[in-house]
């Protein structure tokens, strides 16, 4: 079974939404987690998004960096530059993309713009990883 890991700062909003989106297209053929180089929690208008596309994202749980899952993963996915910096190294073996997406947590407007901010990037994670579901041979 093939192995992705998502990374971004806090493992919030960004990284918990691309989890949340692989285990859905991409299904019981790979497995799934996520971290952060640091812990945040998992933000509330992240799981609010997510719910809007039928997907329940309100039980996960903010993570660090595990190091033999990291190791061991097929596939890492950097969400934003300072996780990509920040990420230990890798084994060789290990492919790594890099999606600089922006922190729809630093986002700032009315209630409505911030949450617009958060489906503009959750609808960025979701053809991305349909992309990549597409391109590993596996249907969405």
């Amino acid at each position: 079974m093939k192995q992705i890991y998502f990374f971004c700062t806090g493992n919030s909003c960004r990284s918990q939404m691309s989890e949340g989106f692989a285990k859905k297209i991409l299904g019981d053929q790979w497995r799934v987690a996520s971290a952060g180089i640091e812990s945040h929690g998992l933000n509330a208008k992240a799981v609010k998004v997510m719910a809007e596309k039928g997907i329940d994202i309100s039980k996960n749980k903010s993570k660090l960096i595990d190091s033999n899952y990291l190791n061991s993963s097929d596939l890492v996915v950097t969400l934003c530059g300072d996780a990509r910096d920040r990420c230990p190294v890798t084994p060789a073996t290990v492919k790594k993309l890099h999606w600089p997406l922006p922190d729809p947590a630093q986002a700032h407007g009315t209630e409505a713009e911030v949450l617009q901010v958060f489906r503009d990037v959750r609808d960025e994670i979701e053809q991305r990883i349909k992309k990549l579901a597409l391109n590993s041979g596996l249907e969405p």
